[in-house]
């Protein structure tokens, strides 16, 4: 074998090192989902964007979490976990998930995007847990694996938009429920949160009805509604919150930020609320107009707050 064709060999090695490394990704359950329904029929499908390029997931049954590990990190910056929007029918993975992260590493603060299933009756035992199993689980995971990543433990939160946000509240406020039986006594509590657009309660009035009858179904239960309306579940432990919303949102309405606000203020827990009069919904890091520096603001909130 010529020089040109070894240097070639070692050129597409050190290529897929480098994008695996990038983009290393773990199981959230390599030893199998937990109450799961064998469906052979419900395949995992994906979107691209006109540049080919991966846009969204659905029918995700198989969670697993993307890492991206920033070049130069230090115990006294924080780690997120990252959850897309999608309206708990698919996910945002591109510009909610993989964006996002490399925004994060760009400010030396370590990633990880959480590809987490879809609520369904047809793989699931009980869907309403399905993805709060997950969220769980991989605050689990990336806390065990601290030391490993160079991260420090008691600085890790997770960031959730849309449909996302709803689940980041939900692990906020639920992270004590034990809806699986964890490996060891590692602590599922977010450090902080971060809402971006989210999606909060299950009331009538302000509620996004997609995200509502994919995770509890078409006719819940008063008390189903009620435990999953996070603005009603926050207490005296719930984590220091960062949220972000449009005043012009009509898919999700702004009120379910400021209740949330609201209730973490009366609980007197650190909070900060950013809304914008334009953005609509789905602006992801800013589109235009004010909405586009929240991420900067947001930065300066997990660097000087927490």
């Amino acid at each position: 074998m010529n020089s040109k064709a070894n240097f070639s060999i070692l050129f597409l090695c050190f290529i897929t090192f480098t994008l695996t490394a990038q983009h290393t990704k773990v199981a959230v359950w390599p030893n199998g989902v937990p109450d799961a329904i064998l469906n052979n029929e419900y395949i995992e499908t994906s979107t691209f964007d006109e540049l080919d390029t991966l846009k969204g997931l659905s029918k995700v049954s198989n969670p697993d979490i993307s890492i991206f590990l920033a070049d130069s990190t230090s115990l006294n910056a924080p780690s997120v976990i990252i959850l897309p929007g999608g309206g708990y029918s698919h996910l945002a993975i591109n510009k909610e998930g993989y964006k996002v992260a490399h925004w994060l590493n760009s400010v030396g603060i370590s990633a990880f995007v959480l590809k987490y299933r879809m609520p369904t009756d047809k793989t699931m035992k009980n869907k309403t847990v399905g993805p709060l199993q997950d969220a769980q689980e991989t605050i689990r995971i990336v806390r065990r694996n601290a030391k490993k990543w160079n991260l420090n433990p008691n600085k890790i939160g997770v960031l959730g938009f849309s449909a996302g946000g709803h689940l980041a509240s939900t692990l906020s406020t639920h992270y004590d429920d034990k809806v699986y039986t964890p490996s060891d006594k590692t602590t599922a509590r977010p450090d902080f949160s971060i809402l971006i657009y989210p999606v909060i309660s299950m009331n009538e009035g302000i509620i996004h009805n997609g995200s509502k009858n994919n995770l509890l179904g078409k006719k819940p239960s008063v008390a189903l509604i009620e435990k999953y309306s996070n603005e009603k579940q926050i207490d005296t432990q719930t984590p220091p919150t960062f949220l972000v919303h449009a005043t012009d949102d009509t898919v999700v309405p702004v009120e379910n930020s400021i209740n949330y606000y609201l209730s973490l203020k009366n609980n007197k827990i650190p909070a900060e609320m950013h809304i914008y009069e334009n953005g609509g919904h789905g602006f992801g890091l800013g589109i235009d107009e004010t909405n586009i520096n929240w991420p900067e603001a947001c930065t300066k909130w997990m660097f000087n707050k927490l």
